[in-house]
């Protein structure tokens, strides 16, 4: 058995196809230890540390950093045996141990190369036919010099110098040769004085046509000053103000383009970002969702004056004082008893049949720098406040630092994206894929507000609840998205009315 063990990138869960190799955490000739991080791999879903299935030294690593590697093909090479001694390589480097020793008759029966620089007739690269070379298509170029049909008019090309016996010939006296006639050239379109030809078509630009048409202007009796004589605005609201234009020369040049207008908008001043990773797979999640399911939206604006005073009282109570508590926590929790009062909001379409769960997973969009994840919190309906604060935290953490596992961005059941951190009021969210609703939380902002019959400054946000058509109608998204916006309105009445 070889003591030479090649570690395939193994799938990281849900049929994965590739991964992009972000670090190495390891190099050739390093100990490694049973279940040591060897590897840093970024998948469509997040960035993994693979740990080494066998313990020993590192003899080969095949895929440097940066690149992306398909599933199932081998990235490293671990010497599981380093004690035994030193292991022979092949030219290529490639681990020969175990290998066995060729047979004499093998070796006889091996061919030799031709000599550096020759090729076998009729391969690739050989000699072909004709003297021309064998290429992948075809036999390539011919070697003979290219033929040019003569021009019409033009006097045939002197024939190429041929080796031959001479012949002595007599003298032949050279008869005068005739003087060429003279080309009739014909004569030059005079302009009208609007850079056009006499009778040809005014040049502007459609803008320019409409602006004519609307001022009651005769595009034809005016006289360009844009290039090779074209009309422009100025031109035409001239004309129809009365305001003679200056006299100036007419010059009718090809329009010079200066280096540095030809460079503007090349390629010299684009970025192209290759699509993968996180991003491609959102790409694909979101574009599937928006062309599979029939989204509504409705919105919702909501004093949260009073939660955001119940949030103050939280955070001063003294088993509260080291949680992080946001107005996010009790959106959450306002959506998770809304959905015990509306269980099919949290259900999934699978063609003959609408699956209701009765858990529910609730998903927190995350903007990272490797892009939008929506990691999600397991069972989430089932944790009380202070678990649940302490969930989102430790899973906005997890998510920004680029450690968010794979089975923590798998199976959601609804999603929550707190479009307000970035100061927006509310948004048309996508459907995840998989779930029939999604919530948009805006920015909490001071506005006036009519309370108790006064116009009063309070604390407003509006929310935004994107559904699936199909298994939610609109007057079960319209309860539902009321019930979040009673809890927010007045969290502890809320609280005592329905648990």
């Amino acid at each position: 058995m070889s003591r030479i063990k090649e570690f395939n990138l193994p799938d990281l869960g849900e049929g994965l196809t590739e991964g992009e190799i972000l670090a190495w955490l390891v190099k050739v000739g390093d100990d490694i230890e049973l279940n040591q991080p060897i590897v840093e791999v970024e998948t469509a879903k997040a960035a993994v540390e693979i740990p080494a299935k066998w313990a020993g030294r590192v003899q080969a690593i095949f895929h440097p950093e940066g690149s992306t590697v398909e599933v199932g093909v081998p990235i490293i090479a671990i010497d599981t045996d380093p004690g035994a001694g030193p292991v022979e390589q092949s030219t290529t480097g490639t681990p020969t141990a175990d290998l066995p020793t060729p047979s004499a008759a093998s070796l006889a029966a091996v061919e030799v190369a031709p000599e550096e620089g020759m090729v076998e007739p009729g391969l690739i690269g050989g000699v072909a036919p004709g003297g021309r070379t064998a290429v992948l298509v075809g036999y390539g170029p011919r070697n003979a010099p290219a033929k040019r049909r003569p021009r019409k008019g033009a006097a045939p090309a002197p024939a190429a110098p041929t080796q031959a016996v001479p012949v002595p010939a007599a003298p032949v006296q050279a008869a005068p040769v005739p003087a060429p006639a003279a080309t009739p050239v014909a004569p030059t379109p005079a302009l009208n004085g609007n850079g056009r030809a006499g009778g040809g078509p005014v040049l502007a630009k459609p803008p320019v046509r409409k602006l004519a048409k609307d001022l009651g202007v005769d595009l034809a009796a005016l006289t360009g000053s844009g290039p090779l004589g074209s009309i422009t605005r100025e031109d035409v609201q001239r004309a129809a103000s009365g305001t003679p234009a200056a006299a100036e020369p007419l010059t009718v040049t090809a329009p010079a383009t200066s280096a540095a207008s030809a460079a503007s908008f090349g390629a010299d001043r684009e970025q192209r970002i290759p699509v993968k990773g996180v991003r491609k797979l959102t790409a694909e999640n979101m574009a599937r969702s928006a062309f599979t399911a029939p989204h509504v939206t409705e919105f919702l604006t909501v004093d949260v004056t009073r939660a955001m005073k119940a949030l103050d009282r939280l955070r001063d109570r003294r088993e509260w004082r080291d949680v992080r508590v946001s107005p996010l926590l009790l959106v959450a929790k306002a959506v998770l008893l809304a959905v015990k009062r509306y269980p099919m909001v949290n259900s999934t379409w699978a063609g003959d049949e609408i699956v209701v769960k009765e858990y529910v997973n609730l998903g927190i969009a995350a903007a990272t720098e490797r892009g939008l994840i929506v990691p999600n919190i397991k069972d989430a309906g089932r944790l009380t406040l202070r678990e649940l604060a302490d969930a989102m935290t430790a899973l906005v953490q997890t998510a920004k630092s680029g450690k968010t596992s794979p089975a923590d961005m798998s199976g959601g059941t609804l999603t929550i994206t707190n479009v307000g951190v970035f100061g927006v009021d509310t948004g048309t969210p996508i459907l995840p894929p998989g779930e029939s609703a999604i919530l948009a939380f805006g920015a909490v902002r001071e506005q006036p507000w009519v309370h108790k019959g006064k116009v009063k400054a309070r604390l407003v946000t509006t929310l935004g609840l994107s559904f699936d058509h199909r298994i939610i109608d609109g007057e079960l998204g319209s309860k539902f998205l009321r019930d979040i916006g009673d809890f927010l309105a007045d969290p502890e009445a809320a609280l005592l009315a329905w648990t």
